[in-house]
């Protein structure tokens, strides 16, 4: 993690009220600015991801293609295509902001995610080239298969994976 990375901090509308440095904004648990990107495939397959072990947190949890946040100035939108591209080496043309939720969460740690996300969803047959850095495997499942291993494995997930999966999966039905 690079010390100087600056998150946005807003307000309960998102609307921003500064920047500060990363780590310490998880170990404060200030609510920041953050995106989430769920990619599925043609045939309707989720793309998941395993954190990197090394990640600062939640390393080793699986959870959806792309979590991050944006850079200051930095439009969310800009930084999911950013994001997914650095994270999983996929571009996709038609990722589209779906919704968005503040949460509140303890992580592994000692740190805290307070994040108003925003939620994008799009579909692409690229195959994925991950950073080793971000991702240490990844694979496609059909959403009964991630409710099924979500209700029998929940310690494997990411816990803003574990709150968004069942608006995603209402989404897609």
């Amino acid at each position: 993690m690079k010390n100087e990375e600056l998150l946005i901090l807003v307000d309960e509308n998102d609307k921003e009220t500064g920047l500060k440095e990363k780590l310490s904004v998880h170990r404060d648990g200030d609510l920041h600015r953050a995106l989430s990107v769920f990619i599925f495939d043609p045939t309707g397959k989720m793309l998941l991801q395993r954190r990197a072990l090394e990640k600062y947190h939640s390393g080793g949890l699986w959870t959806n293609a792309c979590c991050s946040h944006p850079k200051p100035e930095e439009p969310v939108k800009t930084a999911a295509v950013r994001r997914l591209k650095e994270e999983m080496g996929l571009r996709c043309d038609n990722l589209q902001r779906s919704f968005s939720f503040k949460y509140k969460a303890q992580v592994d740690h000692g740190l805290i995610e307070h994040e108003f996300d925003h939620v994008f969803i799009g579909v692409t047959d690229q195959k994925p080239q991950p950073n080793p850095a971000e991702v240490c495997e990844y694979s496609y499942l059909s959403l009964s298969e991630i409710e099924k291993d979500l209700q029998l494995h929940p310690e494997k997930y990411t816990v803003w994976f574990k709150l968004i999966f069942d608006r995603i999966r209402d989404i897609r039905k």
